[in-house]
């Protein structure tokens, strides 16, 4: 991380070792040449993992704005995800072929199921798609988006092959204590999408707004702090180059017991969160 701005803490929890930050980039809903001068903020100012996916339709702009970075793109971590329409073992791959076309890479760090998508039945077979690419050095880490414990624990009965990620829904209104344990118990790193709570109203509730107050910090890096405190990879997104640096400077702020307690009386539980055995994105 030398000759960058920010020190983003890493994390050794992928199955094998490999480090990870635990704090990246967003880019849904970043498009076009805003998109791309974004991710090229981003990656100049430090950060190294940079979260996009093919229903985002904006993977050009991001492989775009690394390049313009002029970091060497083997530096950093891109990671994608196969949008439901592409389930499949034959069309998972067409899929991730075209984002790698899309991106300009000849592999990426990680590559996602973004959904599972019960009612196509194709979960399993996309799995299997995503084991082939990461033995053939496409894909270099492999994992899933959105998935409950008893999905992935259907994936793992069925191939033995156990996800390096899930990326879900998660914030101090959202705090997932059940799959957060799941994953530790399995060696699944947790990724958080969503880790400033937009939906919730998160950045108004009291408690966090007086926690903010006593760090003398923005509510959304205590936000942040809170969720990398646990090992928990966040990815918040902004096109605003001084808030891609407050999102990733948090060294600062130390959460005491009084502060996570304050935290813990957020949570909304998880019949709040979108449910994967309903929500399905195509």
């Amino acid at each position: 991380m030398s000759g960058t701005a920010l020190s983003i803490p890493t994390t050794t929890t992928l199955a094998d070792g490999t480090t990870f930050p635990l704090i990246g980039f967003g880019t849904s809903s970043m498009k076009g040449v805003e998109g791309a001068r974004a991710v090229e903020s981003a990656v100049r100012s430090g950060y190294r993992l940079i979260d996009t996916a093919a229903q985002y339709g904006n993977e050009a702009a991001v492989g775009e704005g690394v390049r313009a970075s002029g970091v060497d793109p083997d530096e950093v971590l891109v990671t994608t995800k196969i949008a439901g329409g592409d389930q499949g073992r034959e069309a998972a791959r067409e899929g991730f072929l075209g984002s790698l076309r899309r991106l300009g890479l000849e592999r990426t760090a990680l590559v996602l199921i973004h959904w599972p998508n019960p009612s196509r039945g194709l979960a399993l077979e996309t799995w299997r798609a995503l084991i082939d690419l990461k033995e053939e050095g496409t894909a270099l880490h492999i994992g899933v988006s959105n998935f409950r414990p008893e999905q992935l624990q259907e994936l793992i009965d069925a191939t033995g092959v156990t996800p390096e990620v899930n990326q879900i829904q998660l914030s101090p209104a959202l705090q997932r204590p059940e799959a957060v344990a799941f994953h530790r118990e399995h060696g699944i790193v947790t990724q958080a999408w969503g880790p400033l709570g937009g939906r919730e109203g998160l950045a108004e509730q009291f408690a966090l707004r007086k926690v903010a107050r006593k760090h003398g910090v923005d509510p959304s890096q205590v936000s942040l702090r809170w969720a990398i405190d646990q090992d928990i990879v966040v990815i918040p997104k902004s096109t605003n180059p001084q808030r891609q640096l407050d999102n990733a400077s948090l060294e600062s702020i130390a959460l005491d017991d009084e502060d996570r307690s304050l935290l813990a009386s957020l949570d909304l539980g998880e019949e709040s969160a979108w449910d994967s055995r309903e929500h399905e994105e195509w």
